[in-house]
């Protein structure tokens, strides 16, 4: 049920996580990028990674991306060190051959009655220029992702990320705590966050803010995603709603007038390592395209300016939640202090929907 309370009236002990979430796997049962389309070559087999678990991204001359583990059940070599021959791949050592069901297929010194079993596959699918792969039960990989700001007309997307060393929820918490806007005072001038309140489902938790420049420019790039600039004596009224729906984020600024979004991110962070304190961002940021010749050539010419603004913004964050993550290993623990109760309820959803330690 969802509950549309402010959570600024809650008491802090109702919304506090009963564990440490840092401790927590992500559900595989989940649609996860875990490459860009642009890294897979046709015929030129990919190792990827997702939670420590090897797989090899196979793209033929013909037909539909597909995704194996990566080893060969034979001597447990790499398959992406083998040889795309059709819609299958071979393994580089004795040729075995495994279909996209990963099936073995072909052992060129046995007979075909005598095969051996195949590999482990995963549900493949290729949109927005992602790869993503379903590495939990197969059984409910319906659910995908909406992507269409990214892949709509109506909208210039911009493809970004990478490797950060910290847990995935870390960079959940960074995004929907807009109080830290302190942090990026160099960059955006002096900003002070509204908080307008948050609704809350069983797996996803919706925050509201609006913003009020106090001081300092515009950068460039913001004046972009807005299409103008804007002075320090107005209060803005867009409205920014971040969300985290399990385990993707969003965060869509609607204009003071209504309509569609002036700006709609997408973005995951995608385990690489068991222990799963190494993560990959994949994001896809849309900007609204203005009406008019002379608008979207604007947004064209503002463009560099706004992948600039936002690759110095990503790299603050960045080593922030490198620092965190830094922090609770040196501790052993999570020793936050955390007073916001919308960052305390989003560590109890996290907790709640991934795979806690036995």
């Amino acid at each position: 049920m969802d509950q549309n309370v402010d959570v600024a009236e809650l008491p802090l002990s109702s919304v506090a996580p009963d564990m440490d979430a840092r401790r927590v796997k992500i559900s595989p049962d989940h649609w996860y990028p875990v490459a860009w389309s642009r890294e897979l070559k046709t015929a030129k087999p990919l190792a990827v990674k997702f939670a420590g678990s090897p797989v090899v991204l196979v793209r033929p001359k013909e037909g539909a991306v597909f995704a194996l583990e990566n080893r060969c059940a034979h001597r447990q070599v790499p398959l992406d060190r083998g040889v795309v021959a059709g819609c299958a791949i071979k393994c580089g050592y004795h040729g075995w051959t495994y279909d996209a069901s990963g099936k073995c297929i072909d052992v060129p010194y046995i007979g075909k009655g005598k095969l051996p079993n195949g590999v482990k596959s995963y549900p493949c699918r290729e949109e927005a220029g992602l790869i993503f792969i379903f590495p939990g039960d197969p059984a409910l990989a319906d659910n995908f992702p909406d992507l269409s700001a990214a892949v709509g007309n109506a909208y210039k997307t911009r493809r970004f990320g990478r490797e950060i060393k910290c847990h995935y929820s870390f960079m959940h918490e960074n995004l929907m705590d807009m109080n830290h806007q302190f942090l990026h005072r160099r960059i955006m001038g002096q900003i002070r966050p509204r908080y307008l309140g948050r609704s809350m489902g069983d797996d996803w938790l919706e925050v509201q803010y609006t913003f009020a420049r106090t001081g300092g420019k515009q950068p460039l790039g913001e004046a972009a995603v807005f299409g103008g600039r804007r002075t320090a004596d107005v209060n803005d009224k867009d409205v920014m709603t971040i969300r985290t729906e399990y385990p993707y984020q969003t965060l869509k600024i609607l204009p003071a007038g209504g309509g569609e979004p002036v700006m709609d991110l997408w973005i995951v962070y995608v385990p690489q390592d068991e222990a799963q304190k190494t993560i990959r961002t994949f994001g896809l940021l849309s900007i609204h395209k203005p009406d008019g010749v002379v608008g979207r050539s604007l947004l064209n010419v503002g463009w560099p300016f706004l992948v600039a603004f936002t690759e110095r913004i990503f790299t603050e964050d960045r080593g922030i939640v490198e620092s965190e993550q830094a922090a609770h290993d040196a501790q052993g623990g999570n020793w936050n202090q955390e007073i916001f109760p919308v960052i305390r309820e989003l560590t109890g959803l996290l907790a709640s929907c991934g795979v806690r330690p036995e």
